[in-house]
């Protein structure tokens, strides 16, 4: 990192800080086990679940929906996929899958020791999740005035990543300029290359080290413990 003047940290929240997948995987397994006992392709539903969950995730986020809409659409396709009857409540269906997901949410074991290393510069967490959930899941793993405000396209005027607003926006509520923060993601589209058009620098969170080769410019990590010296520079 040759470039000086970074004065804040902007990390996504899922697959980032919290493990999103897994909690997911383990509450979607439950959930479908727990309705549908012995399902011949219970196996499948995680990578199912999971492909659904940007489609409708993008549909609340250009107002096409409610979020509790998206929510109804999402469970009601995962039931067409399986060919299993469609709950009659399916908000009280997505209950019960969230209660299983709750049950599995953790931080990622580096989280800590790297925020640890981090003193001085001002935090905060930038996701495309709602609000209540995203602030519910920092207090749940134990990062609650440690990561700054959790910031939402709920709270910068509809913008979700990669919008350019989403970026500017969050880089003001930290009272910073873009150039002057750095964001922390999995997503190459959302946390790395979307907010380089603000002149807000990103790393490329690839914790798997199996993703595509990283866009020319911008540095891949794969653990958070790699932040602190990768800043120091």
């Amino acid at each position: 990192m040759s470039e000086p003047g970074i004065k804040g940290i902007l990390f996504d929240l899922d697959g980032t800080l919290f493990d999103h997948r897994g909690a997911a995987d383990a509450g979607i397994t439950a959930w479908v086990a727990g309705r549908f006992p012995g399902h011949p392709r219970l196996a499948e539903a995680p990578a199912i679940w999971a492909a659904l969950e940007g489609p409708y995730l993008a549909m609340w986020q250009a107002g096409r929906c409610s979020v509790q809409e998206q929510r109804r659409l999402r469970l009601a396709a995962l039931c067409a996929e399986l060919a299993v009857p469609v709950p009659g409540d399916l908000d009280a269906a997505y209950a019960g899958f969230t209660e299983l997901y709750r049950r599995h949410w953790a931080a990622f074991p580096d989280v800590t020791a790297a925020l640890a290393g981090l003193d001085g510069f001002a935090l905060g967490v930038l996701t495309n999740g709602t609000l209540p959930m995203q602030e519910a899941k920092v207090r749940a793993i134990g990062l609650a005035g440690l990561v700054g405000p959790v910031l939402t396209g709920e709270v910068l005027g509809g913008h979700f990543k990669p919008a350019p607003a989403c970026y500017t926006g969050a880089a003001a509520a930290l009272g910073l300029a873009p150039e002057e923060v750095l964001l922390v993601g999995d997503d190459v589209e959302n946390d790395v290359t979307g907010p380089a058009v603000t002149g807000m620098r990103s790393v490329w969170l690839d914790r798997l080290a199996s993703g595509p080769t990283p866009p020319a410019g911008f540095p891949r990590i794969t653990s958070l413990t790699e932040l602190p010296p990768l800043v120091a520079r």
